[in-house]
């Protein structure tokens, strides 16, 4: 039957992980472990996403962690790094291309980026930094709904979302 048509298969294949990037600063050091204070250390985390097409169906997709320790307004350290995999995605339709990029690679990518900060943080003589699960489904649904809103407001671009949809790089 040569009037059929055949669907592709669909694979989603990863094919490397590896650190792109990565840096610890412990600006205060030494001189922070003598610190004594009865003061809770404040810590940020901040994420983002993009990705590249980089021929065939093969696409890198990094996520890049920036986490943060203060003592009230001392930093303690930072720690950073970029975590990235190339994904072989074959068969999707643009859409289900955007949603495995936009939250299913950055989720795949995130043990890994965690398990890095946390072994840092303890080479530069800190505890752990131990950094709970996150719903990637979630922030990348999240930020479809805010893109959809802003283009529906005809709003100014706001600040890139947690996990953005459309982020090249």
């Amino acid at each position: 039957m040569a009037d059929e048509q055949t669907t592709p298969t669909k694979q989603l294949i990863l094919q490397k992980i590896y650190v792109k990037d990565l840096s610890f600063e412990s600006p205060k050091a030494p001189d922070v472990f003598r610190m004594e204070t009865d003061e809770q250390t404040q810590t940020q985390l901040n994420m983002r996403s993009g990705h590249k097409d980089i021929g065939g169906d093969n696409v890198e997709v990094t996520l890049t962690m920036t986490a943060e320790a203060k003592l009230n307004e001392d930093t303690l350290f930072l720690v950073e790094i970029t975590q990235a995999g190339v994904f072989l995605l074959q068969g999707y339709t643009a859409e289900e291309r955007q949603t495995l990029i936009g939250s299913y690679c950055p989720a795949t990518l995130y043990p890994y980026a965690r398990e890095a900060i946390s072994d840092l943080s303890t080479r530069g003589g800190f505890p752990p930094l131990l950094m709970q699960p996150i719903n990637f489904d979630a922030l990348y649904a999240q930020a479809l709904r805010e893109r959809e809103q802003q283009q529906q407001e005809g709003a100014p671009a706001a600040p890139q979302p947690l996990i953005d949809p459309g982020e090249t790089h």
